[in-house]
Parts: structure tokens; C-alpha cells; sequence
């Protein structure tokens, strides 16, 4: 408990903090570790296009940590469009991305009044974005210099202002550092967490093939929609830019257009469900194949162009193949 006074009567209220959640095995131990402080914790996730809450609200739910979901799409694609400090692998900005996240959490820590703020983050666990550097400039870029606490790491960097102060007690925090993971997952027995998730694959956003659709679609479509991202997820991905006449002196430009693929029925069945109002979904009638959604203008060549796409990938091919459209 932490002690305040007004007109010298002295007043006493849990010490509260806000925490960064993603529902994996370091966020959870994270807010225990705090927790086993008499610390007052609530856990923080966020939602954009490139990743959802499922799994943090699941961990939350199965671990009983109270979690708050905010979005932060808009301002996540824009630093994807453009990030200040660069991409990893493929078109995942780290850095850029971590930061985002910390400014947006350090407002509502003011907002609403919490004492400090806390991160999952291990010394070393992820060569770009958890080095001693990278987690350096991340705080002087969000303003949060000594001020953000790494209960899983603390012992192996510097003192925080909250352990400076006594806010918390740098005793009672871990020096874990590095990829391996046997420390947490001792730690877990020790505080009889029953459930988290297995590490994931990682951020959509480091696989090359996703980042080469994602990379084409920025290069191509000015009004990206959200149907657009999501698209991003299915099927077989082809672009042609059809010629259109003009009788202007000076001729049209020609615009994009995409056809997806269904790589089987399940996502046949999501081209069907994505397909907005200017789609147009196009399926083979006699024979098992795939189902094409055409997004953008369209004339008599993007739909050949489709239907050669599914000559290609059908199961049975003809040329004589019958083709159900249906316009969206």
C-alpha cells in the first residue's frame, strides 16, 4: 500500500499499475509478479488489423487478470505504411509497433490515473525490438524514460524510478534474460498457473509471403478497406491491370484489379463471405474448383483472365468449363 495525505490526514490506496498483455506465458507472469505485491493490475491489449484480443481475453479469462482492449488500427497501418525506424523480416515494424503501443497505453496510465506502467518484455528475447538499446530508445521515444518496469528482467537493468522510490520492490523482481524459457516456466509451477498459450509463430506481419501481398496491395490500392486486409489471409493472389479505351485525347489510366483464388472449400466458402457490394464472384458449375472473387473495375478481360485462373487450378479443366458469376 502506498501512503498520500490530504490536509495532513494520511490516506492509504493500492499502488496501480497498468500492464501490457498479450496473453502469453511473460505477460502473464508479469501481472502476478505485481500482483504478489498487493499491486493493483490491469492488463492492457490492443487490436488492429494484423492482430486480434482472442487469445489475450482467453488468457485473461483462464489466469483471472482484468484486461482492457483498445483499437489502434489506424494508427498501427499507418506506421506500417511508413515506419520511422524500419521493418524487420518482412513488413513487421517492431520498434515502430512497440512504441505505438507505449504511447498509447502512457495516455490512459494519465488519463486514468494509474501509478506506473509495466511490460512482459525479457532482456534479449527478441534480437530486434529486446536488446538493451532498442528497449533504451524505445523509452526515450515515448517519453517514459525510468519509467516503464520489466518485472521479468529487472534485476539485469537499470533501477526504475518506481524501485527508486519504493513503489515496488526491486527485491521481489527477476533478472531472467535471453531466448530460453525454462525460468518462466518454473516460475509458472511456482505460482500454479494452469494455463498459457505454447509461443506462437510470431506476427503475421514477419511472414514473407503475407508481407509480399500486403506490400503489393499498399503499392497498388489508394482506399485500403478492411475487407482488403482480411482478403489478405486466403487464396491465391493475382493482379492485372486491364487496358481501357479512351476516345479523350489523353487515354484513362488503368486501374488494379485482384482476383483471389480459394485454395479449398473452406476458404471458397470465406471468398463468399468477404465479397462486398462491387465484387464479383465467380465459380465453375460442373466441376470441383476454385471460386475467384474480382475486386476493382472490371471489363471482359479481367473476367477471361479469371477464368483462365481457374482452368489452371480446377481439379478437372475444360475449356468448355460453365462459370457461375454472380455480381456483388
Amino acid at each position: 500500500m502506498k501512503s498520500y495525505s490530504i490536509k495532513n490526514k494520511p490516506i492509504k490506496r493500492a499502488v496501480r499499475a497498468l500492464a501490457l498483455f498479450s496473453g502469453g506465458l511473460d505477460s502473464i507472469l508479469t501481472v502476478k509478479i505485481l500482483e504478489r505485491q498487493g499491486i493493483d493490475v490491469t492488463a492492457l491489449t490492443f487490436v488492429s488489423y494484423f492482430f486480434t484480443s482472442e487469445e489475450a481475453k482467453k488468457s485473461a479469462r483462464e489466469n483471472k487478470i482484468r484486461l482492457r482492449v483498445e483499437d489502434i488500427t489506424p494508427e498501427h497501418f499507418c506506421i506500417i505504411r511508413k515506419p520511422k525506424f524500419g521493418y524487420g523480416v518482412g513488413m513487421n515494424p517492431c520498434i515502430d509497433c512497440h512504441l505505438l503501443m507505449l504511447k498509447a497505453a502512457k495516455y490512459i496510465m494519465k488519463k486514468d490515473k494509474y501509478d506506473f506502467l509495466a511490460t512482459g518484455e525479457v532482456l534479449g528475447q527478441r534480437p530486434m525490438s529486446q536488446n538493451a538499446r532498442a528497449l533504451k530508445l524505445i523509452e526515450r521515444e515515448a517519453g517514459l524514460e525510468e519509467k516503464i518496469l520489466r518485472p521479468l528482467s529487472a534485476k539485469v537493468l537499470p533501477k526504475t524510478e518506481m524501485e527508486k522510490t519504493g513503489l515496488v520492490d526491486r527485491e521481489k523482481l527477476l533478472g531472467v534474460s535471453g531466448r530460453g524459457r525454462k525460468d518462466q516456466i518454473e516460475l509458472a509451477k511456482k505460482f500454479g498457473i494452469k494455463y498459457y498459450p505454447t509461443p506462437a509463430g510470431g506476427c503475421i506481419l514477419t511472414d514473407k509471403e503475407y508481407s509480399k501481398k500486403l506490400r503489393e496491395l499498399m503499392a497498388k490500392v489508394k482506399n485500403i478497406k478492411p475487407s482488403d486486409i482480411a482478403l489478405l489471409r486466403l487464396g491465391r493472389h493475382f493482379w492485372v491491370r486491364p487496358v481501357r479505351k479512351s476516345e479523350s485525347p489523353e487515354p484513362e489510366p488503368s486501374s488494379w484489379v485482384k482476383t483471389i483464388l480459394g485454395r479449398n472449400h473452406e476458404e471458397n466458402l470465406k471468398l463468399k463471405k468477404i465479397a462486398e457490394k462491387g465484387d464479383i464472384l465467380v465459380e465453375p458449375k460442373d466441376i470441383p474448383g476454385p471460386t475467384a472473387l474480382v475486386r476493382g473495375k472490371r471489363n471482359k478481360d479481367v473476367l477471361d483472365f479469371a477464368k483462365k485462373l481457374m482452368l489452371r487450378y480446377a481439379k478437372k479443366t475444360s475449356e468448355d468449363i460453365s462459370l457461375k458469376i454472380t455480381a456483388g
